[in-house]
């Protein structure tokens, strides 16, 4: 079982999050400061750890540089921390992945099974769907042996769906998963623009789409099987 230290000093949040964790099969280890966290740490091995910044005791900052010297785990910092340069300094302490509140649990959920279904299929270099054929590290993607090109933010689109198929993604799930270069949110509008652009490629109709489908009031779905190899 995939093992999860959370620090969060918000009790509410620290609840809700915990109890969504469980909810999805995780291990969770909960703690409201720097020193219970610590204590937790080295008695226990964690696969992930989600960190707040602003804590009673301390800075979650210093806290995740002292975990880097030990652990090469996977951290989220969630924190309301939202400039710039807090981003900034968050991945240079050594986090991996910086969301700000206010916060969508369903992206955190979204965010933490992408992380272990990579660890738990390292080797796949290659997503298929139907006549898609998705090379991740080339980042090429063909379509019935024709290759595409594809924006960045069609190719990071494309690669959420195909991660998680037969799978509903709201609009705020993908939000959380597309960035632009600079590191700011694209608007509702562009998942709207994208997803037409992303079918009139992949799709042998556009007009009656096979593979993204809408979920009426809900958000997009995925709705071929696909498997990594």
């Amino acid at each position: 079982m995939n093992h999860i230290l959370l620090l969060e000093d918000d009790e509410s949040i620290n609840k809700g999050i915990s109890f969504k964790l469980q909810k999805e099969g995780y291990s969770v280890t909960s703690c409201r400061t720097i020193a219970e966290a610590e204590s937790a740490f080295q008695k226990q091995q964690f696969h992930l750890m989600i960190c707040d910044i602003t804590l009673p005791d301390g800075n979650g900052l210093d806290f995740v540089k002292k975990v880097r010297l030990e652990s090469s785990l996977h951290i989220i910092f969630l924190t309301a921390l939202d400039q710039e340069i807090d981003q900034v300094m968050g991945y240079e302490a050594g986090g991996d992945d910086y969301i700000t509140k206010p916060f969508s649990l369903s992206v955190l959920m979204l965010k933490v099974s992408a992380y272990f279904r990579k660890q738990k299929n390292p080797a796949g270099e290659r997503l298929e769907s139907g006549h898609i054929c998705f090379y991740v590290k080339e980042m090429r993607v063909l379509a019935a042996g024709t290759e595409l090109s594809l924006t960045k933010n069609e190719w990071k689109m494309l690669q959420v769906f195909m991660e998680h198929p037969k799978q509903i993604l709201s609009k705020k799930q993908l939000l959380g998963q597309l960035f632009d270069a600079e590191g700011d949110f694209v608007d509702e509008n562009t998942i709207a623009v994208n997803i037409r652009r992303l079918r009139e490629k992949i799709e042998p109709d556009s007009s009656k789409p096979e593979y993204i489908k809408n979920v009426r009031g809900i958000g997009y779905l995925w709705d071929k099987e696909c498997r990594s190899l």
